[in-house]
């Protein structure tokens, strides 16, 4: 009996040694991606992905990091559709949006629960479907129910929330679905502003305030509520002075307040 948990023990040392590096290369992806994060740098999110690359393939079933891999491909994919457009930038783009759909298909099928992974993939979904009758008919199935999923997993999760709202802002065209979006926003905004409040670990998400900052500016101006709008890019600047939707924002509603 002894020695059979002495041989479990040993094996079991040996697994967590043989994790450790998938560890550290996911510790140091979630640095770099919070520094690419901060800086809008596109070339860091692409640092970023490979690392989680390198520690998905060495811990396979790990959720985290194709979670992580998802998240930064999605980053890479914006950051790439603010460069001028061309055929090389678009081709990129796309690149990057179908390594996330890769990715984050990679994490809902490890942790079906995994709320953050299917607003991600709901909001990229919907990206694809971009006005498209045909695509809608196609994809909004896989949207309503990765958003479905995510809201059942992650109801109090800031970017759950943030996401769902994102897509509402984006579908709305009267302003009561405008109203919608605006509710999902600020209660993304009360759950950022909660969890800001609690320290983060070193692999722990903390992506997406000054986004939904942006966004909540940016529904209010169509509203026309310039002096909100304005609060909101202002506070969306401060955590991000490289937010190009957020100055703009600011530029356009500033001489209404």
């Amino acid at each position: 009996m002894t020695r059979g948990f002495g041989i479990l023990f040993l094996v079991t040392a040996l697994v967590g040694r043989a994790d450790e590096p998938a560890d550290q290369l996911t510790t140091a992806g979630v640095a770099e991606f919070m520094a690419a994060y901060q800086a809008w740098d596109g070339a860091r999110f692409g640092a970023a992905a490979d690392l989680f690359r390198q520690a998905g393939a060495r811990a396979a079933d790990a959720v985290e990091p194709f979670y992580w891999l998802g998240a930064a491909e999605f980053h890479r994919m914006l950051q790439i559709q603010t460069l001028p457009v061309t055929r090389s930038n678009r081709v990129a783009a796309a690149q990057a949006m179908e390594a996330a759909l890769d990715a984050l298909a990679r994490a809902v099928a490890l942790d079906a629960r995994h709320a953050e992974s299917h607003a991600l993939l709901g909001t990229i979904y919907g990206m694809k479907i971009d006005g498209s009758l045909l695509r809608a008919l196609q994809l909004g199935p896989r949207v309503q129910k990765h958003r479905s999923q995510a809201l059942e997993h992650g109801p109090e999760n800031p970017r759950v929330r943030y996401l769902l709202g994102v897509c509402q802002f984006h579908t709305a065209k009267k302003p009561a679905a405008l109203r919608e979006a605006l509710a999902s926003l600020e209660l993304a905004e009360r759950l950022f502003e909660a969890e800001s409040a609690r320290a983060a670990g070193p692999r722990e998400p903390r992506w997406g305030h000054s986004s939904c900052l942006t966004f909540l500016g940016r529904t209010h101006e169509l509203l026309g509520e310039s002096s909100k709008a304005a609060a909101c890019f202002r506070k969306a600047l401060a955590q991000q002075p490289r937010d190009h939707l957020a100055r703009a924002g600011l530029a356009r509603v500033a001489a209404g307040e």
